[in-house]
Order: C-alpha cells, then structure tokens, then sequence
C-alpha cells in the first residue's frame, strides 16, 4: 500500500491542522480517500462541538501509532526473546531459537481491537468484545500490556518498559510447568482466564458467529470480531439476524477480518468471488453489510459507530410501529491482508511464521525482521502520549475494557419452586417432569432471560409446557402454532446453533434438549466453554453463571424404531471423561430424580450437565428424600437384604427396571442382594485433581455408601467400557461385571435392544451367577436358558 503525504481533505476540514495530522496517517497506517470521507462525516453527526471534535481527531491520530507499535510488539513476541522500546535493531542473541505464534491472524487483530478501544474513548462508552479467532491472542495481550489493561497474573509480571515486555516475548508459546503441573506463563496461545476481558479460548473456530448474537442484555454493547475462515467452518451465524430484539438484546457488531486466507491456502470465500459475493451473501440472508479497510484503525471505529447508529434507528422505528422484525443486522467486512504491516503479507507462511526463516540463525531473515519492525516502531514519549488520549476511563466515568459487561458475568441464582409430588408406582415420564418444573422455575423468576435452544421436535421430547409458555423464536409467527416475534426457544436443525444460544446467554437461565444421538454434535462448543470456567476458576475468576443442564432424551433404549443411527451414547460417555465438578453426568431413574437434579443444577454455576432422561413413562421409584439424597451423593442404595451375597448397580431407568425384575429372581431364589441406583457415576470415581476432589465422594464417604460385598454387576445406559473406568473404585476385578450397550441396533423396541445388547434382567442373572457362584438353573427356566444361549425365542424374556 502506498500512502500519500498530501491527501485531499473534505472541504468541512480543509483548513484542520489537526484534521491533516491524523489525514497523512502513521507509519504502515494510511487511510483511503473513503475512510477519511466516512470519517469527516462521523465527526459531522457526532462530535460537531469544536472541543469534542479536536478530542476525537487527537484519539485517531494515537489510534495510528497504537495500531504501529501493537504489531511492532505482536512481531516481538512471535521472533524475539528481547524488546527495546528506543527500536534499535535486535542481534542474533536476542532471537528465539523455536519462534511460534499465529502472527498473520494477530497482526490483522491489532488494528481491530484497536480501532474497539478508541471507539470507546470517544463515545465515552465500554463495550463488551468477543473474539472467534482465539489463536489471535497476541494482539489483544499486546495491546492490553500497553495501555494497562490487564488482569492480576499480567499485572505481576509485565509493564510498558524493556524489562516487562521482554518477559512479556518470553512466556509467550513458554511451555514450562510448574511442580503441580500448570503452566508457569499466565500467557497462552489462545485467549485463556488471564487475558484481561477475555470471554472463552475461541479455539473451536465458528461458536462465536453462532453466539454473540444471544450474549448481551439490553444495556450492554458487544463488538464480536469474526474470521473468514471461521465463516466456512461453521455455518448457522448467517441467521443471527433472525434472532436479534431490542426488547431482550443489546446491540451487536459482528465485524468480520476478511484476510482472505486460511492456513495454507486462500479461503472458500476469496475463491468464491470474495467481499462483493459475501456482501451479496449477507444482502440475502437480512444484513446490511458496510464493508472497511481492515488495515486502518479509523475504519474500525466508524464502523462500529456507524453499526450501532444504524441498528438503533432500526430498532425505533420497529419500537415505533414504523418496522417490523427482521432488522437488517449491519455486518461489518474489514477487507485486508493476511498478516499486514509486517514482511511475508499476504503469504502462506503468514499464518504462524512470516518471515519465512529463523533470525536467530539467519542474517536475511534478521534484516527483514529488523526492518519490518523499524517500520512500525513509534518513540516512546509518542507512544506513551497516544496511550493516555485513550485512556480516559476515569474522566468519563467508564470502566476499563477487562472489567466490560460481558467478562464476568453473576446473575442472581434463581429462586426454586415447589417440588411437585407423585404416587410411587405411577408411570410418568421424566421428561414431562423436567417440563413442569422448568415453566415453574421461569415464572418464578422473571428477572432472568430465558433461552431454550431445540434442534428439533421439542414436543416428541415432552416439553409441551415449555414450548406452550416460550415459544418458537421467528420472524413471522404462523398461527395456532407455538411461535412469536419474542419467543425464547431457539430452534435449529443445527445443534451447534441451538447450543451456543444457551452458552451464549450467560446472564440468564438455560436450558437445552435433543435426541440422545444428535447431541453429540453439541459437544465440541460444550467442551470449549466448560475448559474455560473451570481455567478462570483455577486463576481465581470462578465463573458466575447458572449451571445448564444439556437433556439429551428420545435416547438409545427408548428410540429403536428409528435405526441404529439414533441409538448412540457417545455423549455421555464422552462427558464422563470431563472433569466431575465442572461437568457432571447424571442418569436420572424417575420423575423425582429427575426434578431434583435439575433444580439442584440451577443453584449452582459455571458447570454444564449431561442429563440423559427418559421421555416415555416410567415408574416412579423414589420419594422426594431419597431424589434429593440421590442428587446429593450421585448414589443411593434402594433395596438392601442383610447380608448380601451380591451388589446390583443400575446406571439409567431402563436399566433400573431390568435390575428390578433381576432381583426380584434373585430374592426367590433365597440370595439375598442389594440393589444401588448410580445418578452421577463421575461422583464416584478417583478424583484428578484437587479441583475435582472437592465434588466426588471421599473413599470414606464412599465405603459407607456402598458396604465391601465382592460379587457386583452393573448395568449402564452407555457402554460398559468407559464405565468401569470411572467406577474403579467400586470395580472388585474378577468378581465384577459391566454389562451396557455393544453397539448393536436396529428397528427395534426397548426389549429388543435390550437383548440385542445383552443387557435384560436375564444377563444380569448370568453375570450374577458368574460372579457370586449362583445357579443359573436356579435362577432361570431352561427355555429362559435357551434365549441366552442364542437357541430359544428371546421373547420367553420380554415378560418375566
């Protein structure tokens, strides 16, 4: 890009010295003849005082030598283990051997996230930002450090002079431990607890298109900078613009770093046509797109001005009765080169290493560093200038960015209502259960914005109140159907788009549903955020949100008709491999089990639940003590003979009711067994870190619970491998069993999968006789001995 020294100045500002100043630019920074018109207007309409004007001109003209030394500073933490702030070149000695980092992507950010703080500074306004591109961190990290914006872990460590950025180059990409195993650097290679106003690691490319749209209430702003790539990755953002209401939104500015390159090759997008067919992309899915210079700080702020300017005018007008919803969501496209302002631009290699050589070993690559950054260096008096002209928190009486509204979110815990009472014996299906208790818990609770997030066919999952309450989310509500324009059920044949509705509603309540085998597709963006809450907890930031509980129904012993494609628990085995106190997985049994596991999530936060629930009737087995008793310990025994020759343990309430009809066989028989009911196996299991041990049952607690008997069978839910791993505590080796699903299915009802898997009351019984020296004759008739074998009619089963 060649910038010139005599631009040509809107008349309203020829005679502007100050105007002219900022006009040449600053070093890489040079603004286009449309940036300077666009930003002639923006003082026009917003700052027309002539006080206010010279203010908002001296915060562009610092936003330029920011935007310079914030890549000058992301260059140094890539390539360099020394920084000088007096910008005299760097010798071999002051080079990492190992440089690493994702230089291009944050080279591109720095200009963003400046152009998000002076956009602060002169509408004397924080607002709250999100960044998908997680990889990126170097430039918010660098640019935290210079204008003091940083959380407690930077602030011990780093300052604005050579001693504090040098070890800034140093623990970035440091992959140290300390002796319990964390890593020294409060740095990472992705956004992470310490970055000063960070929201989530924005590992996973794409959640934050899917989420920024749910996250702010209606007194907060959020500027959400999004990637091209990302766009490709995961789709579903393109309907933001159907979600959004003033009446329960604030505003929100999706601004998109179009660089036009992914790691080694140009993205779909550029190869598509690029901006002029994303434009039309967006013109046809309810966005109106404002495309910048993604190289100029100053395009950034009017963008963001512009946006929210536009779409507040658009929501009066729909407040109004002028409007009607969907508002054309202004999107913003910061057209640039990947990696600007520094050598290699526009390169594969700019992704992660641009110079395309090391400068510790190579005198070539050396020069090009020392040269790129001599470009971008601004003397430190300048700098220091530039930093204060948009530090103006104090005089305007804003926060700082780390402390925006968005970073740590605390809603009130929501008051509980009543529990409702059931008859023991009576058949009801938990997911109708969950339904009632839910509405119960909204209406109590009206402070609280709701989001439900549904993929499909939330009334054959039995939440009929709820969707009759809170409706379908559109924007043309058919009639007699549950819709309308301010419904709080987000629903999507997506499950990514669904899920991230509800992650994304931090300051509210939650809830999420879906067929057990489609849930799957939700973990990624689960996975992501709980890593996050439980790293701020770790950094003493513990997450403040309410507790969601993820249903997962329709599930795979109750959804054979539909093929073995529904029939998979890959979910809930694969959350019980997360950490217990962050993410627990819990089988209710009945309708009360249920409830109380649900309402006792709701009182308390940061955690995600995998609940996997019945949606068709099942008896009611516990009484309102014993589901809180369950709830609290994950265990409950339900059926105890005195002295046992056999433990059974069921994992899920159709396993409950297998191992019911197998110990009433047992208790004819004369052997005497007790009958445990496992809510929360990941309660049970070795805790693996002190963070976990804090919420599984001590191994005193544990051998009270469950006295020592050697023969134990268990029957779960899910497969029986990762279940005996995490009860090996209760596992007895040789004298134990884990019977569950063996991947096998089909059209096919509960009992048949049952068979098919080997898990009916009558596996049970033979894995009993196995393990506690039992009489199989004693137990079962021979033509029942038959169908075990595979030489009878397993139909002598279905009915014992």
């Amino acid at each position: 890009m060649t910038r010139s020294n005599h631009p040509v100045l809107p008349a309203a500002f020829a005679n502007d010295p100050t105007f002219a100043t900022w006009a040449k630019g600053y070093g890489v920074i040079c603004h286009e003849p449309l940036t300077v018109e666009r930003i002639a207007g923006l003082l026009d309409r917003h700052a027309q005082d002539p006080t206010q004007q010279r203010a908002w001109l001296e915060r562009l003209i610092a936003a330029d030598r920011l935007s310079c030394m914030g890549m000058w500073l992301v260059a140094h933490m890539t390539y360099a283990r020394r920084v000088r702030l007096d910008g005299e070149p760097l010798a071999p000695e002051d080079f990492k051997s190992n440089p690493e980092g994702h230089t291009g992507g944050a080279l591109n950010m720095v200009p963003a996230y400046v152009g998000y703080l002076a956009a602060n500074a002169m509408s004397e306004q924080t607002r709250s930002w999100l960044m998908g591109q997680g990889h990126c961190v170097a430039a918010i990290d660098a640019l935290n450090v210079m204008v003091d914006n940083m959380g407690p872990a930077h602030t011990e460590r780093y300052a604005l002079d050579d001693a504090g950025l040098t070890r800034l180059v140093n623990d970035f990409y440091r992959c140290a431990v300390d002796p319990d195993g964390f890593p020294i650097s409060p740095l990472g290679s992705h956004i992470n607890a310490h970055t000063a106003g960070g929201t989530g690691e924005g590992g996973y490319l794409g959640f934050a298109g899917l989420q920024y749209v749910h996250m702010p209430l209606p007194n907060q702003h959020l500027v959400a900078f999004l990637s091209d790539g990302a766009f490709e990755e995961q789709r579903g953002s393109d309907w933001a613009s159907r979600w959004w209401r003033a009446e329960d939104s604030g505003p929100v500015v999706p601004v998109m770093i179009a660089n036009g390159r992914r790691i080694d090759q140009r993205t779909t997008m550029s190869q598509s046509g690029g901006t002029k067919w994303f434009e039309d992309h967006l013109v046809l899915n309810g966005f109106t797109p404002l495309t910048i210079d993604g190289r100029d700080p100053a395009a950034f702020i009017w963008a963001i001005l512009t946006a929210e300017a536009e779409l507040a005018n658009q929501a009066e007008q729909v407040l109004a009765g002028r409007g009607r919803y969907p508002l054309r969501l202004p999107y913003v496209i910061a057209e640039t080169v990947k990696g600007f302002g520094f050598p290699g631009a526009g390169t594969n290699a700019a992704h992660n290493l641009p110079l395309g050589g090391n400068p510790s070993a190579d005198a070539v690559t050396r020069t090009a560093f020392n040269e790129g950054t001599r470009a971008l260096h601004v003397p430190e008096e300048e700098l220091r200038a530039a930093i204060t002209a948009l530090n103006n928190h104090a005089a305007s009486g804003r926060t700082r960015e780390r402390d925006h509204p968005l970073a740590d979110p605390n809603p009130d815990l929501p008051i509980l209502p009543e529990l409702p009472g059931w008859r023991l014996g009576e058949a009801v299906s938990p997911m109708a259960a969950i339904d009632e208790a839910f509405v119960a818990l909204v209406d109590a609770n009206p402070n609280l914005r709701v989001r439900v997030g549904n993929p499909d066919e939330m009334r054959s999952n039995r939440l009929n109140h709820t969707l009759d309450r809170l409706q379908h989310r559109v924007t043309e509500p058919e009639e007699g159907v549950a819709e309308a324009l301010d419904g709080a059920v987000i629903t999507a044949l997506n499950e990514e788009a669904v899920i991230s509705a509800a992650l994304a509603n931090k300051h509210g309540l939650n809830l999420v549903a879906s067929y057990e085998a489609f849930a799957v597709k939700m973990l990624g963006a689960m996975r992501q955020d709980i890593i996050f809450a439980r790293h701020c907890r770790e950094a003493n930031r513990p997450p403040g949100w309410i507790s969601l509980p993820v249903l997962v129904s329709s599930h795979t012993w109750e959804n054979g008709k539909n093929e073995q494609s529904h029939q998979d628990p890959t979910l809930c085995e694969a959350w019980l491999g997360e950490m217990d106190d962050m993410a627990p997985t819990l089988f209710p049994v009945d309708a009360p089990s249920a409830v109380a596991a649900l309402l006792a999530l709701y009182v308390s936060r940061g955690r995600i639940a995998v609940m996997v629930v019945p949606k068709n009737p099942v008896p009611v087995t516990l009484n309102a003590e014993q589901a809180t008793r369950l709830a609290e310990d994950g265990l409950l025994c339900l059926r105890h003979d005195e002295s046992p020759q056999l433990q059974l343990f069921a994992v899920g309430a159709y396993q409950l009711l297998e191992m019911e009809q197998a110990r009433a066989r047992l208790t004819r028989a004369g052997v005497a067994t007790s009958l445990f009911i496992i809510q929360a196996p990941g309660q049970l299991r070795e805790a693996r870190d002190e963070g976990e041990a804090a919420a599984v049952l001590s191994q005193c607690r544990l051998s009270t619970l469950v006295p020592e008997v050697s023969a134990r069978v268990f029957l779960s839910h899910c497969r029986p491998e990762p279940l005996s791993g995490v009860l090996r505590p209760l596992d007895t080796g040789v004298h134990s069993r884990f019977l569950g699903y063996r991947n096998r299915g089909g059209t096919l009802d509960t009992f048949a999968m049952l068979f098919a898997n080997r898990a009916t009351w009558a596996h049970v019984l033979e894995a009993a006789s196995e393990v506690a020296g039992l009489d199989l004759d004693a137990l079962l008739s021979t033509a029942e001995r038959d169908a075990l074998a595979g030489e009878g009619d397993p139909e002598v089963l279905r009915y014992p």
